[in-house]
């Protein structure tokens, strides 16, 4: 039962994997079936289309998996690249970067990010282009606290003396330290970004139709949920599944990695 994180989410990724490589056709039409309840010729049944709500679940989890990952992977590199900035130099740069960051930071992410989104415009692009834009502060801030505590250490100060050159500094000797805690805020932050992509996806400023997303099938599913309630269970018991597995994993993580324990 403890590795049950590791099984749920090894088994979305196994779901991307089938979504990418198999064509489940999500946006065929079948008026006949309209909302049926889960049944042999569609396990969780049709939604108000009378599309299989499996094949829309799996290529919703393509969507939601895809963008939480693109955006970490960017937004980590540009947060721990500002952090370390900051945290190295310190003075004017560690106070100009860190007022740049308090800015982002005034604001609740998810509401900045939906700022964003209705400037940009509704779309993919846009959508990963607006949760960057509101992601990298967590890393930035983190990175930047740690650099101040590892600047004084005596490692760093041997390579500065023996000549070594800012950027191997960084990399070299100040980065691999950092590892540790940057995976488990990365780990969150997929989770955190799963949410983010289906509620701007609800409000519709996200994932557009006919393609598939978490966030919007829960919007359409909403309105029938007296007369199909398997509409909205399949969709949010999906994304429950694959966020607190994630968030668990965290935990797990954080505790693995932690050297006071």
């Amino acid at each position: 039962m403890k590795s049950w994180p590791v099984y749920v989410l090894a088994f979305w990724l196994c779901a991307v994997v089938v979504a990418a490589a198999f064509d489940l056709a999500p946006d065929a039409i079948r008026l006949e079936a309209i909302l049926h309840g889960p049944g042999f010729a569609a396990w969780l049944g049709n939604d108000d289309l009378g599309r299989n709500i499996l094949s829309r679940v799996l290529a919703g989890a393509q969507v939601s998996m895809t963008v939480a990952v693109l955006v970490t992977v960017i937004t980590l590199s540009f947060g721990v690249t500002v952090g370390l900035i900051a945290g190295y130099f310190g003075g004017w740069v560690d106070r100009l970067l860190m007022q740049i960051t308090d800015v982002f930071l005034a604001f609740p992410g998810i509401l900045l990010a939906i700022a964003f989104a209705a400037v940009l415009g509704p779309g993919l692009n846009n959508l990963i282009l607006a949760l960057c834009l509101t992601s990298w502060v967590g890393y930035a801030r983190l990175t930047r606290a740690q650099a101040l505590s590892l600047r004084g250490r005596q490692h760093v100060q041997a390579a500065e003396s023996l000549g070594a050159g800012t950027p191997r500094i960084m990399l070299k000797h100040m980065l691999p330290l950092l590892a540790a805690p940057l995976v488990v805020e990365a780990t969150y932050s997929i989770a955190g970004l799963v949410i983010a992509e289906a509620s701007l996806s609800f409000l519709g400023l996200g994932i557009q139709a006919p393609q598939a997303s978490w966030g919007s099938m829960l919007r359409d599913g909403v309105r029938y949920m007296l007369v199909a309630p398997h509409y909205v269970l399949a969709v949010g018991l999906s994304l429950m599944s694959l966020v607190l597995a994630v968030n668990v994993l965290g935990d797990k993580l954080r505790d693995a990695l932690d050297v006071r324990r």
